[in-house]
C-alpha cells in the first residue's frame, strides 16, 4: 500500500472507531431478491462491476445497466469512462454482452439514476423493481437518491460484502476512504434540503462520529458550501 505507514499513523484508534460507525450506517443491509434490472453505479471502485457480475450469475436480474462517465477521482483509473470499464470487466466475468446496457455520461448519482432510467426506457424496459449496486459506503445515498427521483419502483441496494478494514486494503488509501465516508454522509444530510434525495434519520452517535472526523480534517470529499 503506497504510503500506508504514514497514513496509518495519522489515523487514531478513535478515528477508526468513528469511521466504522459511519461505514455501518451507510450500508442498508437489504435482503436481496430478484429484480427486473440492476444498475451498477460508476465510481473508482471496480468491485461494483465484480459484484454486479456475481449477482447476475446468481440469477437475481436479467438486465444490467452500467452508468458513469468520469470524475477527477476516476479519469486516470478508467480513462474510457467508468461504465465502459465496468462493462469490459463484467464481460470477462461471464456476463453476456446482450445483458448489459451502457450509460456513459453520468457525472453524479442523480444522473446515474435519471440517465439509466432513460436508457432502459429507450430499450423498452419499464422495471417495477431495481437493484442498485454501489460502493459499500454509497448504499444509503444511492437509495435516497433513487427514492426521490424514481419513487414508483421498488429499490434495493447491494455492494461488495467487505468490512471497512478489508475495503481500505482493496483501495490502498486509508485517508481517501475516510474522507469519502465523511463526504457521503454530508450528502445524506444535505441533499434532501436541495431536493436531490429523500430525508433519512441520522442516529446521534453516527452524527457525533461525523463531526469528530470533520474536526480531525477528513474533509477532502465535502461538497462546496
Amino acid at each position: 500500500m503506497t504510503g500506508s505507514t504514514d497514513i496509518q499513523q495519522a489515523v487514531t484508534d478513535e478515528q477508526w472507531a468513528n469511521a466504522r460507525l459511519i461505514w455501518g450506517y451507510h450500508q442498508m443491509r437489504h435482503e436481496l431478491r430478484p429484480a427486473d434490472v440492476a444498475i451498477g453505479l460508476g465510481s473508482h471502485d471496480l468491485g461494483v462491476a465484480t459484484t454486479s457480475a456475481e449477482l447476475y450469475r446468481a440469477g437475481l436480474f436479467p438486465v444490467l445497466v452500467f452508468t458513469g462517465g468520469n470524475s477527477p477521482t476516476t479519469a486516470s483509473r478508467f480513462p474510457r469512462g467508468e461504465a465502459v470499464h465496468y462493462r469490459e470487466h463484467a464481460l470477462t466475468l461471464g456476463v453476456p454482452d446482450d445483458a448489459i446496457l451502457l450509460e456513459p455520461r453520468a457525472g453524479n448519482t442523480g444522473h446515474n439514476i435519471t440517465y439509466s432510467r432513460q436508457v432502459l426506457t429507450d430499450a423498452g424496459i419499464f422495471p417495477a423493481s431495481v437493484l442498485l449496486v454501489s460502493k459499500p459506503y454509497m448504499e444509503r445515498r444511492s437509495y435516497a437518491t433513487a427514492r426521490k427521483l424514481w419513487p414508483e419502483v421498488d429499490v434495493r441496494c447491494a455492494s461488495e460484502p467487505l468490512e471497512l478494514d478489508d475495503y481500505v486494503k482493496s483501495i490502498g488509501d486509508e485517508k481517501l476512504v475516510l474522507d469519502m465516508l465523511v463526504g457521503d454522509l454530508q450528502r445524506v444530510i444535505e441533499y434532501p434540503k436541495l431536493g436531490f434525495a429523500v430525508e433519512q434519520e441520522v442516529p446521534e452517535d453516527v452524527y457525533a462520529a461525523y463531526e469528530n472526523l470533520l474536526a480531525a480534517g477528513f474533509t477532502s470529499r465535502l461538497i462546496a458550501p
